[in-house]
């Protein structure tokens, strides 16, 4: 069995997603401190440049083990949609910040379908190394 479509997509997207976290925290500084992803998680004296590399890590990790149809992969990633859907949520009620719908509504898109298809992750045979397109 192949590895879903919806899977390599959201995987893909998310590189995409961090390639843009890294570029606007080490080119674009001013546009990365205005949002301030650490004050906004009650983290005010943590360096909003180290939290966003380490949340770019955190996240790569999350990718490989989706890619791979790891159970461990799913889990994280389910995981990481709740907390990443709980906190945009709560920015969006607290702060009227239209920004952090989309980050919501994305969120709430990949937890549906990684649970809609969470056989996937589950079936030994069917876990497989990560393949790019060449």
């Amino acid at each position: 069995m192949k590895r879903p479509i919806g899977v390599t997509l959201i995987s893909y997207l998310s590189i995409f997603g961090i390639a843009a976290l890294i570029s606007t925290t080490f080119f674009f500084n001013q546009i990365a401190n205005k949002f301030g992803f650490a004050e906004k998680l009650g983290l005010s004296d943590f360096p909003e440049e180290l939290f966003r590399v380490l949340l770019a890590i955190v996240t790569l990790i999350v990718i490989y083990g989706y890619m791979n149809l790891k159970p461990w992969g799913f889990w994280l990633m389910v995981s990481y949609c709740i907390s990443l859907g709980t906190i945009s949520y709560l920015i969006i009620l607290s702060n009227n910040k239209r920004l952090f719908i989309g980050n919501f509504v994305w969120s709430s898109i990949v937890f549906i379908y990684s649970i809609a298809i969470h056989k996937s992750f589950f079936n030994e045979k069917h876990t497989q190394k990560i393949k790019f397109v060449k």
